[in-house]
């Protein structure tokens, strides 16, 4: 792998939560401009690993390259100030604000933050329901936000964990075309995602993760000659 073309270099990651060792050594790149998706069974360490790379897990050792940077020892907030974007599993949008609002509160992390009618142009249904306080929002524009808010703050690494959970099979499909059009803009974009159908079309390559580490990596092109062993590792 050349260095100007790598954005994320993971290299022996170890993660703890309290006693609990969770990454036992995980190693794994990420290009400018890829998709890529972290794949494995509940409980592989999937959260844990984007979790990691931002700071957000108790103690980590190893090395995370970000854009060239060793960030191992630096804090959450500086570390986004990379251009990383997190959307969690678990959403967090503010309940009680409206969805615009949502939308203007994120700072920014680098130039180049996506302007509210870009976000608008992207994500119509947000625009439809701008003044609707988040907590009336369905789940698929709730996840829309989450999306959307962090394409604000100008961030160019965007960690989505879990994006297709749970939502209708065409916001699912939405969410898809999002992905590809983030793509097109070079963006770069890493993925933990249950649903294989949604995640396999996307990704450039696909590491799969088990006990905390990388068991099997498997490019776009060898996805059909590969299927057997990753039906074998996920249980899909």
């Amino acid at each position: 792998m050349n260095a100007d073309t790598e954005l994320l270099r993971v290299t022996g990651l170890h993660a703890f939560y309290g006693d609990s060792h969770i990454l036992h050594g995980m190693d794994f790149v990420v290009n400018r401009g890829e998709v890529v998706t972290l794949l494995g069974r509940n409980g592989a360490g999937r959260t844990t690993t984007l979790r990691a790379i931002l700071g957000l897990t108790g103690t980590r050792s190893g090395s995370i390259m970000v854009n060239g940077r060793e960030t191992i020892a630096m804090a959450t907030h500086d570390i986004a100030h990379l251009g990383i974007g997190y959307c969690p599993e678990e959403r967090g949008i503010f309940s009680a604000l409206s969805a615009e609002e949502n939308l203007l509160l994120p700072p920014a992390v680098a130039s180049g933050g996506m302007t509210l009618a870009e976000i608008y142009t992207m994500f119509p249904n947000l625009q439809e329901r701008r003044n609707s306080p988040g907590m009336r929002l369905s789940g698929g524009e709730q996840q829309m936000l989450a999306i959307a808010r962090i394409l604000r703050t100008g961030a160019k690494l965007l960690l989505l964990d879990e994006i297709s959970e749970g939502l209708a099979p065409v916001i699912v499909q939405m969410l898809a075309g999002v992905i590809r059009e983030l793509k097109s803009r070079g963006y770069t974009i890493v993925i933990v995602e249950q649903n294989f159908r949604f995640a396999a079309p996307l990704a450039d390559r696909h590491y799969v993760i088990e006990h905390g580490r990388i068991v099997e990596t498997v490019t776009m092109n060898e996805l059909a000659a590969k299927m057997d062993r990753l039906h074998l590792l996920l249980g899909i």
